[in-house]
């Protein structure tokens, strides 16, 4: 049996005004050359066959148990590993640039306060203002504008705001602020963590679904790569002089929309919101500068590397929001390797790492995936391309 996603609810995408009123000019664009590259290539170019029983339902234990399979970027040589060899695959000097975005339990369960009382759930997908946010509801049908919700038996209530184009709603939320302090505090009571569609056992342990390393509250979704690093081996990479920067990248549900685009170039992609300091910033640029390398776990962390970096690789600081697109024929000016687990066919992710490698050795990469077993997608197993 074969197993590909191809609907998915496509998210509500819009270009948002950073602080000084400026809208965030990172859409992914490409030059002329470049376009002229990826013209060619269709949204089928990304497509693998893959078996249902090689989608990971449950996480690893340990975390760093997972297999993880090299890449050689220049020949496409391929080696089989053990995550926690990270450790000796990579260099002194070299850093690990990771996204510090902590997963909120989004989803939770309600009922409308009108009518007939019926049940609702509801997926928080991006903060607004204030108490409002984004969101998917569903049944939707009668969750109009004007109506009232309530969940975790009266801890959380909301009124929907606005109707968005894509079917989302804008909801306004309430609760006791000297009980909670914080809309985070309450979903950390009574919500649940929204992982994938694609994984259908309930998740027992809801830190199995963040990184080791998390701190800002604001993702609908967890940077993958990074489910596989433990505090030891955190602690090993360090005393070899392999260093984590921390930057952050909220990850939005538009990670699991689909391309309907047939041809690349005209896929638009959603925008999330990013944060690179200024101590980030000149940690990576020094050691990059004195030879190590800029390896991003994950390809949220390297949507936001080049996102900020400049033609020559420099990392910017900022914040704000970013489209970026990343996909064959881009040119790639701050990463220097990645780790990243295996990604859906025909996805953006999958175009991503080809961009670093080629779509034929990803492609066939993927191949060798499949016939030895690796496991895919969130709770899989990864890779490393360098």
């Amino acid at each position: 049996m074969l197993y590909y996603i191809k609907e998915r609810r496509a998210v509500h995408l819009t270009l948002y005004a950073t602080d000084n009123g400026e809208v965030t000019p990172h859409g992914g664009d490409f030059t002329n050359t470049e376009k002229e590259r990826v013209d060619g290539l269709k949204t089928s170019d990304f497509y693998f066959d893959l078996p249902h029983e090689l989608i990971a339902q449950t996480p690893t234990e340990p975390r760093d148990a997972s297999k993880l399979l090299k890449i050689d970027m220049k020949t496409g040589e391929l080696e089989d590993h053990i995550f926690r060899d990270i450790e000796y695959l990579l260099k002194p000097g070299d850093t690990l640039v990771i996204n510090d975005s902590k997963v909120i339990p989004a989803r939770i369960y309600g009922n409308r306060t009108d009518g007939d009382g019926g049940r609702v759930e509801l997926l928080l997908v991006k903060h607004t203002r204030e108490d409002e946010w984004e969101c998917l509801i569903k049944p939707g049908r009668r969750v109009r504008e004007g109506c009232r919700l309530t969940f975790g038996g009266g801890e959380l209530s909301g009124i929907v705001t606005g109707i968005l184009p894509d079917g989302s709603r804008t909801v306004s939320f309430s609760f006791d602020r000297e009980k909670y302090g914080s809309i985070f505090a309450v979903l950390d009571e009574i919500g649940t963590m929204p992982t994938p569609p694609y994984i259908t056992e309930r998740l027992e342990d809801k830190s199995r679904y963040q990184t080791v390393y998390a701190k800002t509250e604001g993702s609908a979704a967890a940077p993958t790569a990074g489910l596989h690093f433990t505090p030891e081996l955190m602690a090993r990479l360090e005393a070899r002089d392999i260093k984590f920067v921390r930057v952050m990248l909220h990850i939005g549900l538009g990670t699991f929309s689909p391309v309907r685009e047939e041809n690349i170039a005209d896929h638009v992609m959603h925008t999330e919101y990013y944060s690179v300091s200024k101590d980030a910033a000149d940690t990576i640029n020094s050691r990059r500068a004195a030879g190590g390398r800029t390896v991003c776990v994950g390809t949220t962390s390297c949507r936001t590397l080049e996102t900020v970096a400049n033609e020559d690789g420099i990392i910017v600081p900022s914040a704000g929001y970013t489209g970026i697109f990343i996909s064959p024929g881009y040119k790639i000016k701050a990463t220097d390797a990645l780790i990243t687990n295996f990604h859906l066919p025909e996805s953006t992710l999958i175009m991503l790492v080809s961009a670093f490698t080629g779509r034929e050795r990803i492609l066939a990469a993927y191949k060798y995936a499949v016939e030895h077993k690796y496991r895919f997608f969130s709770f899989g197993d990864a890779c490393l391309i360098c």
